[in-house]
């Protein structure tokens, strides 16, 4: 029983071990869950996982065992059978076609008409352009072509829904891992201030001698603090979505900056900075930190780093209401002022290959705000971000 389901978490690199696998295995003999899904998943991650920096590797793994059970959030299973979301239509459009698609209208006008249709609907839609349904040039629905509408379940095509209902779970950085790129902390040292911090625990030779000579000869010995980068660095990375493809080389990023600043925070954040950020994506809903106390709590000359794609729907950042997770009541856009006007130096750092920036209107918008301080997450772009904040 599950022998696949435990070889399945071997492939996916999940340490579990043969005792931890005979446990789950007798916890389920004894019924400790029954017929529920989610209940197992919550039994078999606690039993077989045993450090929480594994669990975006068991919900790959669990996912790709058991895909198709259970594809809804469970807000909308009351709402709309699971069986609307089956993808079973794709459409493509005509230029022509996708152009009248994006006289839709604003972010208001897609939630009124969203809840209207939500009301009338009393039956299955597929390859429609009305109702909520699949594979047709609805606003609303999955698998779609409209350009300006509601993304309800399965994973997204085009990056420019303006919502996204579906529970999503997103990993945590992995400090620990091996950099492939080793001159990715040599970039990083161009942004270095050295300063001696804490307790007197290094010889130094050079006064120790100097010393001692003065004392006719006898042992003087010196002792200084710690040489250390007095650099403060802040950083924010946008987790999950469009950012699944960078997960490595963020944490390569992540790594060096933890080795080479010993003043470094970091928080997540997903698409755009908003009201809050998080410091761990398992607990993102229940354990916030709100952006004003970060604006309270570190000092201007903290130097602040935003890592993301900004490739995202405008209205995330214009627009009350405009994040695709929760209803955010002031615009990414002042919150983004409000960053730069607190701190001294702030920078973006760009996965996205350069050339194709002028091609999307929020990394354009993006880069604006930040005063063009965007900076693409190469080496070459590294080293000139760490120049321009080490001044």
């Amino acid at each position: 029983m599950l022998i696949d389901f435990f070889f399945e978490l071997h492939d996916g690199k999940v340490p579990v071990s043969i005792r931890e696998f005979l446990d789950l295995l007798g916890a389920l003999e004894k019924r400790t869950v029954y017929a529920d899904m989610e209940q197992f998943y919550y039994l078999s991650r606690t039993v077989l996982v045993k450090d929480e920096k594994h669990f975006d590797k068991f919900d790959r793994a669990f996912k790709k065992y058991f895909d198709g059970l259970e594809v809804m959030d469970d807000m909308f299973e009351s709402m709309i059978p699971d069986e609307w979301l089956r993808k079973e239509i794709e459409k493509t459009l005509s230029k022509e076609e996708y152009e009248k698609l994006q006289q839709m209208g604003d972010l208001d006008k897609l939630m009124e008409e969203f809840k209207k249709r939500l009301e009338e609907q009393k039956k299955r839609h597929q390859g429609g352009n009305k109702m909520i349904g699949t594979g047709g040039t609805s606003p609303f629905g999955a698998y779609g072509q409209n350009p300006a509408g509601f993304r309800m379940a399965g994973p997204g095509r085009t990056g420019k829904a303006v919502k996204v209902w579906e529970k999503r779970q997103y990993r945590n950085l992995d400090d620990s891992v091996e950099l492939g790129v080793r001159n990715i902390k040599m970039a990083l040292r161009r942004l270095r201030k050295f300063t001696r911090e804490g307790m007197p625990d290094q010889l130094d030779i050079d006064d120790t001698i100097t010393s001692t000579a003065r004392n006719a000869g006898y042992l003087d010995i010196k002792m200084v603090p710690e040489r250390r980068n007095g650099v403060k660095v802040l950083l924010f990375f946008d987790v999950g979505g469009s950012m699944d493809p960078y997960v490595r080389t963020c944490e390569e990023l992540f790594s060096a900056t933890r080795a080479e600043f010993k003043h470094m925070e970091y928080f997540y954040f997903h698409n755009f900075i908003y009201e809050g950020v998080w410091k761990d994506n398992n607990r993102r809903w229940t354990e916030r930190t709100d952006t004003l106390d970060i604006l309270r709590t570190y000092s201007s000359d903290y130097r602040v780093i935003f890592v993301g794609d900004a490739t995202m729907s405008p209205y995330e950042i214009s627009s009350v209401g405009g994040s695709v997770e929760h209803w955010n009541e002031e615009s990414g856009e002042t919150w983004m002022r409000r960053v730069k006007e607190h701190f001294d130096k702030v920078i973006w750092l760009n996965p996205e290959p350069e050339n194709t920036w002028e091609f999307t209107t929020s990394v354009s918008w993006t880069q604006k705000l930040v005063e063009d301080k965007m900076y693409p997450l190469t080496l070459k772009g590294l080293e000139e971000s760490m120049r321009y904040l080490s001044r």
